[in-house]
């Protein structure tokens, strides 16, 4: 016996289910999962009826509409696809038309709610026909593939379109924000027409007074000349987080790209050039200092010695500068005197920037990894794979939904302004 409807009383449905058992486990589970389905299916058409008018005039704007009448259409659940009737409504002129259960139950395109967010959600983490199969596959819900990019272009551009006008509450933490540390930085990913171009990545974290990160904040954005639509980006985030911990020390935290730095110093107090891109040219100055391959563990033993004093000790970018500029050059190859000088040209213009011991001793963060990590976990997992090319559009949506879903709290934020506010299209 198939699922039915008992009574439908108020806002309460009651459904009666059957399920046979079998000797077989996992076909008894698939027979639970077809049942439920088939429940789901029932309880979505009365739910969605609960927000159905009963047929009388409404007014929109200074007009009035008027139903003509209760017309079929199929919608999309978690469940399955579910079809009913429903008013939909027209001006008395005719043209566009209107369906109050649409908005109200805050459908997006044909979907409800919660199998928006839930093929989203899957769509950030994975390919279409991947998602499909997991659909068919493990929830018994075949979905064209067209219509779960369909789906997901439309989140994607609900995201993007009040990125600047839903303000995400930040998170409850234990203990006070004591210094925020704001970085950047690109990776490569391949679009169909433009070939290979970078992609921005931008990380906001939250630190208490013992340098503990308690949250990260993400930011993303598709190849653009300019970079003007990140950069405006992280900076209402950046900003809306100052002005939440006004107390906090704010901390521009990146590698030694000049754009970089045009915008991190003049919205920062304190900048630090990542200490590991740092240390990286000692790697080549040690080379240079020891460059006979017999000279290995002396070689290793400076870098070793260096690196500690760069981290811990006031004022030692300037005095490892100049050891580098006093190092002599005659029996170095080409290659290793141009390393040597590479090195000397990064010190000297970003000495300022290595105070790495009085940040230690403020505990402030000296590493740009959460940064570079966001790279790897915004973009390359997701739009790097083997063989995938990219259109700006498709790569928009997919980095917009990932980013939301990586920031602690922001997807439940997300869909339950969705849920307030509505999906923005009802006129058709």
């Amino acid at each position: 016996m198939p699922a039915r409807v008992v009574e439908v009383k108020g806002s309460q449905i009651k459904i009666e289910l059957t399920v046979d058992r079998s000797r077989s486990m996992l076909e008894t589970e698939e027979a639970i999962q077809v049942a439920l389905n088939e429940a789901g299916c029932l309880a979505s058409r009365e739910a969605l009826r609960y927000f159905d008018t009963d047929g009388s005039p409404i007014q929109i704007g200074p007009e009035i509409w008027r139903t003509k009448g209760q017309q079929p259409k199929c919608y999309q659940t978690p469940y399955g696809e579910v079809e009913l009737e429903r008013h939909v409504y027209q001006r008395s002129g005719g043209g566009a038309t209107y369906c109050p259960l649409e908005r109200e139950a805050r459908l997006v395109i044909t979907s409800t709610p919660r199998f928006a967010k839930q093929v989203s959600s899957k769509l950030a983490q994975g390919a279409a026909r991947d998602v499909r199969r997991d659909l068919a596959e493990n929830h018994a819900r075949p979905v064209a593939v067209s219509y779960l990019q369909r789906l997901s272009e439309a989140i994607g551009t609900v995201v993007q379109a009040k990125e600047a006008d839903w303000k995400y509450a930040l998170p409850e933490l234990e203990a006070a924000v004591a210094s925020v540390a704001v970085g950047l930085d690109g990776t490569c990913m391949l679009l169909c027409e433009e070939g290979w171009r970078e992609a921005m990545v931008g990380t906001i974290a939250l630190f208490n007074a013992e340098g503990e990160r308690q949250h990260t904040l993400y930011v993303a954005a598709t190849p653009e000349y300019g970079k003007q639509t990140f950069l405006d980006r992280l900076e209402r985030e950046l900003e809306r987080v100052k002005a939440a911990y006004p107390q906090a020390t704010a901390i521009g935290l990146a590698d030694g790209a000049e754009s970089n730095w045009r915008f991190l110093t003049p919205r920062t107090t304190v900048r630090l050039i990542d200490f590991y891109h740092a240390s990286g040219y000692l790697q080549t100055a040690a080379e240079a200092a020891f460059p006979k391959t017999q000279d290995q563990a002396q070689r290793q033993t400076w870098l070793q010695d260096r690196c500690h004093r760069l981290k811990h000790e006031p004022d030692s970018a300037q005095a490892l500068l100049q050891e580098m500029q006093r190092l002599p050059t005659a029996g170095l190859t080409a290659t290793q005197r141009e390393q040597l000088q590479s090195a000397i040209t990064y010190f000297y213009y970003h000495h300022p920037q290595m105070d790495y011991a009085g940040a230690l001793e403020n505990h402030w963060p000296i590493g740009s990894g959460v940064t570079e990590a966001a790279c790897k976990t915004l973009v390359k997992q997701r739009l790097c794979r083997s063989g995938m090319r990219w259109k700006q559009k498709g790569a928009a949506v997919v980095l917009s939904l990932r980013a939301l879903m990586l920031t602690p709290d922001r997807w439940r934020q997300f869909w339950d302004k969705l849920d307030q506010f509505g999906f923005p299209v009802a006129v058709s």
